[in-house]
């Protein structure tokens, strides 16, 4: 996969896993588990870039004993949410038109 669009689709996707309330590092990788693999040094790649586009906010809070980053998303996430919805029907259609088969076939 192209590796700007997997990027991207990682974005979206630890956006989509915090747009309910805030998180964190463990947690989002668990709640994304499901449907993509990611590392924790990609993760944390990724939160930092998206906390410097202003698509999310971070603070630090005591749990059990130990600091813990809870990452929350912003309006600027959620905005991006949506534009990826709009983008990725015109990926469907894309894709649609990659995979056809039988029609309009290069007659040779």
């Amino acid at each position: 996969m192209d590796t700007q669009l997997k990027r991207g689709l990682l974005d979206i996707c630890v956006l989509a896993a915090i747009k309910d309330g805030e998180s964190y590092g463990y947690k989002i990788i668990k709640d994304i588990k499901p449907y993509i693999s990611l590392s924790e040094s990609t993760l944390y790649t990724i939160l930092k870039r998206l906390e410097l586009a202003k698509m999310l906010t971070v603070k630090t809070a005591e749990h059990d004993g130990r600091l813990r980053k809870y990452y929350k998303i912003t309006a600027e996430g959620l905005d991006r949410i949506e534009e990826f919805k709009e983008e990725w029907m015109e990926i469907l259609s894309i894709y649609r038109f990659v995979t056809k088969e039988g029609k309009n076939d290069a007659q040779g």
